[in-house]
């Protein structure tokens, strides 16, 4: 086990993270804010769902849920089914442009990355991808809670809803 004074320190560097964060919001492009990157990336990894999923899966209120999901909409990026288990309730879906737009965003993700860690080793990209799954693994990851898959076709980018 670990020293205190490690957890203290790893507590100091996880706080700091928040310029990383910013840095991929940066990096987006200025018709696909955070939320809408979040709603693109959710529905890649785990397919068509209904709003209410998606609200859940987000961690927020279902206004903000409905604000993200009328802007990807608005755009062509999801489209908006008639839930044929219930007709009241809609399936949220990815088109063909909001496929293409988190293609965009997942190059945009990767190259930042290369630009900033141009440094670093292949090797050291390497540990720091094993470390940060196995630290957001024993937080138990969200998606283990709800025993998600990720969706078959899935690019899972990095984006920064992430």
């Amino acid at each position: 086990m670990a020293a205190r004074s490690q957890y203290a320190e790893l507590a100091r560097q996880l706080s700091a993270i928040g310029a990383v964060k910013r840095g991929l919001a940066r990096m987006l492009p200025a018709e696909c804010p955070s939320g809408s990157a979040a709603v693109l990336t959710l529905l890649d990894r785990n397919g068509e769902m209904r709003i209410s999923r998606l609200a859940e899966l987000l961690s927020v209120d279902m206004s903000v849920t409905s604000r993200h999901v009328a802007h990807a909409a608005e755009r062509g990026w999801i489209e908006r089914l008639p839930d044929p288990g219930d007709k009241r309730s809609r399936i949220l879906r990815l088109t063909p442009a909001g496929l293409d737009m988190l293609d965009e965003l997942a190059r945009r993700t990767t190259d930042m990355f290369a630009r900033n860690l141009k440094d670093w080793s292949d090797d050291e990209v390497g540990q720091l991808i094993v470390m940060l799954a196995r630290l957001r693994e024993s937080f138990g990851d969200c998606r283990a809670h709800h025993h998600e898959e990720p969706h078959p076709h899935s690019r899972t980018p990095a984006t920064p809803a992430q």
